[in-house]
């Protein structure tokens, strides 16, 4: 079959996609064992704590009713705009320009115009300390209706942070942690100002790559200094024109962008469901291309170790087991899940026990779990040095930033032990002990959670948007930073807070949190779910069924 030059050295180990539809049975992969013996048996115990829990009927029309009142008081608010009756702030045209096309489009702007503007003061507060596991704000009001705002000169102190990605509480200013940071900061400096093909590859750059390799457990890694760049540019590097990307419904914009840009075909199966994506792969292999029929060049499923909305883990070794039947690549997104999950905080990969080298891509990020900033690829030697001369990250970026890179290092060692220490595998431990502690109080309380028992990312559903404003509100006055997040970025009936968990959380500021969360949940009514939690296990596991097609 037919590989182009942009497949390069994927030749060597990347199979190609010619499996016979007799081969194919009726839902296949179900009875399947792996030869590294994970079935499908593993996924079942893990996800079977992953409830996405319906809220009641009356929920979902109240949230529609909400949503269809503010709409109609923001189509008044144009009316009043529009006669001069109520002053417009956002931006216009100018009357001179009227016969140029468009620049703002009224209607286009209307959800931020006439609701997220009344609600913006719950967004973007600005932070005045270290975002530690507490952090400061300063205090801003609006004398407009959150058009601008002002300073008062105030500050609130000692906030517990309840949103930042601080999983392992290695974003931190302990003195006696950061001397390898600073030292380097004196011997390289802060910036590179070049790219890494050119005068930007540094020892420690080189460092780095070996020891997340090593980390990982795979032949080779190269390092990016944004970690959303490291998944938009380096999937149109992989794939284009010919080829087919299956890809999760909730996978992150940086993976949706780099598969828009690839050129690509692009498919969207159901989350974390086999038989979507099983579905997909089986015509895909079967149908070949539209029209013409041929063969795709490439398959590539596209999923993320931890999705950061939901707080689910992917299904891991059933995508393998469907991956090796169907001739198809993986990329794996690890950028939540790295440092989070697994004994020794290695990822999915160690949380599931399945082998590296099923994974074709491994991609993560140094922007959570590691206190730091950038992204990193990892897989076959072959793989990373094909990225180092075509991906746009490589090529052209500049290359990350001596103590960046130091701090990723530092924590690396920290966590594998090469530090003589035994501090990262504590973190990782009190991680895993603060997640599961923080979601089964929440559950005893009768908050509707979503996500897996491992994940340290807890959305607690809210889903009316009064109740989302109210909540961050309240929330805060009881000295609690908390991220809501509502329409477009979730649906429109599953507007939710996000919880992070992090290491660096002691007992006392999570029961601190479940305390406030308790006596707000009472007062905005959030307790919807009607399940009977028991923090007692399940006296027996999941099975498969076989489903007809």
């Amino acid at each position: 079959m037919a590989t182009t030059a942009a497949d390069g050295n994927l030749k060597p180990y990347l199979r190609k996609n010619g499996v016979k539809c007799e081969h194919i049975g009726k839902n296949g992969y179900h009875n399947h064992k792996e030869k590294n013996g994970q079935g499908t048996g593993v996924a079942s115990r893990r996800h079977k704590h992953e409830p996405f829990e319906q809220a009641p009927m009356y929920v979902a029309v109240l949230t529609y009713l909400g949503f269809g009142i503010v709409t109609l008081f923001g189509y008044l608010r144009d009316f009043l705009r529009a006669v001069g009756l109520e002053k417009c702030n956002i931006a216009q045209e100018r009357e001179k320009q009227k016969d140029f096309v468009p620049l703002y489009q009224d209607f286009e702007n209307f959800y931020t115009r006439n609701l997220y503007m009344r609600v913006r003061d719950n967004w973007n507060r600005p932070i005045c300390s270290l975002p530690g596991p507490v952090f400061d704000l300063m205090e801003r009001v609006s004398d407009d209706y959150n058009w601008t705002f002002r300073f008062t000169g105030k500050t609130i102190h000692d906030v517990i942070n309840m949103g930042s990605y601080n999983y392992l509480g290695f974003a931190e200013n302990n003195a006696d942690f950061l001397k390898t940071v600073a030292d380097k900061v004196r011997q390289y400096g802060v910036g590179v100002c070049s790219t890494r093909q050119e005068i930007g590859n540094l020892s420690i750059h080189e460092e780095l790559e070996q020891l997340v390799a090593n980390f990982l457990g795979v032949e080779s890694a190269m390092t990016y200094g944004m970690g959303f760049a490291t998944n938009s540019m380096n999937i149109p590097a992989l794939v284009g024109k010919g080829c087919l990307i299956l890809s999760d419904e909730l996978n992150h914009t940086s993976l949706i962008l780099g598969a828009r840009l690839s050129g690509a075909t692009i498919r969207v199966f159901k989350h974390n469901n086999m038989q979507s994506l099983e579905k997909m792969l089986k015509e895909a292999v079967c149908s070949g291309q539209p029209r013409t029929h041929r063969p795709w060049k490439k398959i590539l499923i596209v999923v993320e170790g931890i999705y950061s909305m939901e707080g689910s883990v992917v299904r891991l070794p059933e995508v393998i087991a469907l991956k090796k039947k169907y001739k198809a690549y993986l990329y794996l997104d690890e950028a939540h899940s790295i440092g989070a999950v697994g004994q020794t905080g290695r990822g999915v990969t160690e949380l599931f026990n399945v082998n590296t080298a099923d994974v074709d891509v491994m991609m993560g990020t140094f922007t959570k779990s590691f206190g730091a900033s950038g992204g990193y690829i990892a897989g076959k030697k072959e793989l990373v040095d094909y990225l180092r001369t075509h991906s746009h990250s490589a090529v052209y970026a500049t290359a990350m930033s001596p103590p960046a890179t130091e701090q990723i290092i530092r924590a690396m060692k920290c966590i594998m032990g090469k530090d003589g220490s035994t501090e990262g595998m504590r973190r990782i431990r009190q991680l895993a002990e603060n997640a599961k502690y923080f979601r089964s109080r929440l559950k005893e309380m009768g908050f509707i959670i979503y996500g897996n028992d491992d994940s340290p990312v807890v959305p607690v559903l809210l889903y009316m948007p009064a109740k989302v404003v109210a909540f961050a509100r309240e929330m805060l006055a009881r000295k609690i930073g908390v991220v809501v997040v509502g329409f477009p970025a979730t649906p429109i009936t599953e507007a939710r807070a996000r919880f992070c968990v992090s290491a660096a959380h002691t007992r006392d500021m999570l029961n601190q949190v479940l305390d406030c969360m308790n006596e707000v949940g009472d007062l905005l009514c959030l307790k919807f779910s009607r399940r009977k939690y028991s923090p007692q296990p399940d006296l027996c596991d999941e099975t498969d069924f076989e489903l007809d097609s």
